[in-house]
């Protein structure tokens, strides 16, 4: 079955089906990264360009949640400003760091504002995530047979990076990379390292769930399987086994039986309490010692950045990631955690600006989730970004999961949502 785009399609879902669909074509060049934070500005401009020539389009109120994450970005941008003020860190690093918020934290609420405010059908985004999710198993096949042959499976670092960006990883071009603790091949797919494969993974299983047509389903579903497994990512693991238990359980969630079952199922771990605790926090410690170098690094990281937020930049923060000692193999302090890195580098008022508006959002949907499926796959996917929050760089990291951030703002939009869920072929493939 071809993977043609939907009939009637507007230029900002054109910019959407072939930014997913293309993924790979990308990757092999090493423009991944400068599509993703690219092509939202894009479709802003191609949103703004339409409502300035014939007004404002249907459905394209933006909602008060939305609006605080705008705001909530913008006060991102005022740290960094007021941060790189109190550091004294130049004109340069200021621009640098100016243009560094745009391709991150302003994507975080752009994309949203895009889902929210664009003509952009929840159908397209689906059946683009199953094709790249079947791009995917073809990629590891590939990776596969080289890996048996002796490939170091590392091709080339793009010269596309000479435009800048955060590091090389985001620029390098190879089917998988080597696990230093293992030397086993380790497939990063076409993120920048292999956990952010492991966030890609959970994104996808829950969009490609959603598809109507059983091939692409399968395809999609069994796409995002195969990165979870082969990214080898121990956050990724667990997520991703907490969400399939969710995606079963949706279609009954207004359903009294499963309350009922749910009530007992607390009983009974309240009566089984201590040794339901024991069992998970010694789970949670066997996963952890899984690769012990790595959660000595992560947790020598975490507290580097507290000690230095709390003693120097509390308010304000440093402004920039800094290089951290030998102990964590000159790792960015800050880096491998949303909230430390955000203390670090934004202060308490960046921590802030983030917090806020994803504990609206939490509760926004908690409450539209009875009556909504669109809000209900919104807070999973909602619940993965939180969930990775704890181990990765959210802002670093949106150019690949920004299809979710367009999901979260088509449920922020009750006029829109309401709209696509009130037909007949809701989630059809039109």
């Amino acid at each position: 079955m071809a993977a043609r785009l939907p009939y009637q399609t507007t230029a900002e879902e054109k910019l959407v089906w072939f930014s997913l669909i293309l993924t790979y074509v990308f990757f092999t060049i090493g423009s991944t990264y400068v599509v993703g934070c690219v092509v939202g500005w894009m479709i802003f401009g191609i949103c703004m360009l339409r409502t300035f020539i014939h007004g404002k389009p249907a459905n394209g109120q933006i909602p008060i949640i939305i609006w605080c994450w705008i705001l909530s970005m913008f006060v991102m941008l005022i740290a960094l400003l007021m941060a790189h003020a109190e550091q004294d860190l130049g004109l340069g690093k200021t621009i640098k760091s100016s243009i560094g918020w745009a391709k991150g934290w302003a994507l975080l609420a752009l994309f949203p504002m895009l889902g929210a405010f664009c003509n952009i059908r929840p159908q397209l985004i689906i059946r683009a995530c199953c094709v790249v999710s079947t791009h995917s198993l073809l990629f590891l096949f590939i990776g596969l047979a080289l890996s048996i042959v002796g490939f170091s499976g590392h091709l080339f670092i793009s010269p596309i990076k000479a435009i800048g960006g955060p590091g090389a990883d985001f620029f390098t071009v190879s089917f998988y990379a080597l696990n230093p603790e293992t030397g086993a091949p380790r497939w990063r797919f076409f993120g920048p390292w292999a956990p952010a494969a492991g966030l890609l993974s959970c994104v996808y299983l829950v969009l490609c769930s959603l598809e109507t047509d059983k091939f692409w389903r399968r395809m999609g579903i069994a796409g995002a399987v195969a990165i979870c497994l082969f990214c080898q990512s121990r956050a990724g693991w667990v997520i991703f086994c907490m969400l399939i238990p969710l995606l079963i359980l949706d279609k009954q969630l207004t359903n009294p039986k499963l309350w009922i079952f749910s009530a007992l199922v607390i009983c009974a771990v309240g009566l089984l309490g201590e040794a339901v605790i024991e069992g998970i926090l010694n789970t949670y410690e066997e996963i952890k010692q899984s690769r012990p170098k790595s959660t000595q690094v992560r947790a020598a990281l975490e507290e580097i950045a507290l000690q230095r937020w709390e003693s120097e930049a509390p308010i304000w923060g440093h402004g920039i990631v800094e290089p951290g000692p030998k102990s964590v193999e000159f790792m960015p302090i800050g880096s491998h955690h949303s909230w430390f890195g955000l203390l670090f580098v934004k202060g308490l008022v960046g921590f802030v600006a983030l917090a806020v508006p994803m504990a609206l959002t939490a509760a926004y949907l908690i409450m539209e989730s009875f009556y909504s499926k669109t809000a209900r796959i919104a807070f999973l996917l909602l619940i993965i970004l939180f969930c990775y929050s704890f181990t990765e760089n959210l802002e670093i990291l949106t150019y690949i999961f920004w299809p979710a951030l367009i999901w979260l703002g088509i449920a922020l939009n009750p006029q829109k949502r309401h709209l696509l869920e009130s037909k007949d072929h809701n989630y059809e493939y039109i």
